[in-house]
């Protein structure tokens, strides 16, 4: 169990020093879901599966959706398509796909038994709602006020480009 927690620890710093020294934003993106996978196995292996799961889906998943979003309000033209094909060449997945797949190995071994079980207890669902909406709330507030002016931002960035775009067309 240690051996997994400590693979998954310097895995997911491996990653994340890759997110900031990446050279371009789909590498970086990337690398950031490979390390919020490795995340997410480090919190299964301290026995918060429920907090893993989060991890995955809110994250992993909404971050990936967050940047289609942003691509897609952008449209940047043929250009930009035919950068973004350069950028999502085999060669990009490698390094994510090696990272991925020894946090597959890891995750599987934990899950078929081969591996000992987790050595902390088990949290429950609700006692994690009543911890994030209860002494937690102010921080649960804060992350929530980020998260919306990362959206805003995000729709300024792209709504700028657009108008931009018109002017000059």
């Amino acid at each position: 169990m240690e051996a997994t927690f400590y693979i998954s620890a310097l895995l997911a710093l491996a990653a994340t020093f890759r997110v900031v020294t990446a050279a371009n934003a789909v590498h970086a993106l990337l690398y950031l879901v490979v390390s919020l996978l490795a995340a997410a196995l480090v919190l299964f292996t301290l026995g918060a599966p429920f907090a893993a799961a989060l991890e995955v889906i809110i994250y992993a998943g909404a971050i990936v959706v967050l940047f289609v979003f942003v691509v897609m309000m952008l449209n940047l033209g043929e250009e930009a398509e035919a950068q973004e094909r350069r950028w999502l060449s085999p060669g990009v997945w490698r390094g994510p796909g090696l990272l991925a797949g020894i946090l597959l190995a890891e995750l599987l071994l934990l899950l078929t038994g081969a591996l000992p079980g987790t050595a902390g207890t088990m949290v429950a669902p609700k006692a994690v709602g009543v911890a994030l909406y209860g002494p937690y709330l102010l921080a649960v507030e804060l992350g929530a006020f980020l998260l919306l002016a990362g959206l805003v931002g995000a729709f300024h960035l792209g709504r700028q480009e657009a108008l931009e775009g018109n002017e000059d067309g």
